[in-house]
């Protein structure tokens, strides 16, 4: 009895966490080209920047709109760190329909990661550590 008890709180746990990880915004998936011309597939567990820079999703905070990530062994650049990415929806800026901003790329772990400060949402144009969110558009 214990083992079916732990077993099954076991199961609620992880899968309270998957689910945690794994809910991503709908306006996020698929493919989309920045206004950088710069390439993206983004699914549930990885944001790929092509042709193979990628980030694992490890955590999505819906409430806050930012994701913490740990970078692929195989990138180019800060190999195995951990990256926060904020994002946010725009309105009355089409074909763009949502930004993303880097806002931390090396950490060392994610809680680091989901410590930095939060980009500045409020000004899109420089709130991305003195630059504009990178904006996106979906590729069909």
């Amino acid at each position: 009895m214990k083992t079916i008890t732990a077993f099954i709180l076991l199961s609620c746990c992880i899968g309270t966490l998957h689910a945690q990880q794994a809910v991503m915004p709908p306006f996020i998936k698929g493919s989309f080209v920045d206004d950088y011309g710069s390439r993206y597939t983004i699914n549930d567990s990885v944001w790929t920047q092509l042709p193979n820079t990628k980030y694992h999703i490890i955590k999505c905070n819906l409430q806050e709109q930012f994701i913490i990530a740990k970078n692929d062994t195989a990138n180019k650049t800060d190999k195995g760190l951990y990256t926060r990415i904020d994002f946010m929806p725009f309105e009355n800026i089409a074909p763009y329909t949502w930004g993303f901003c880097l806002t931390e790329y090396d950490a060392a772990n994610a809680q680091e990661a989901e410590n930095t400060t939060a980009a500045d949402r409020k000004n899109p144009r420089k709130g991305c550590n003195g630059y504009p969110f990178s904006r996106m558009k979906k590729v069909e």
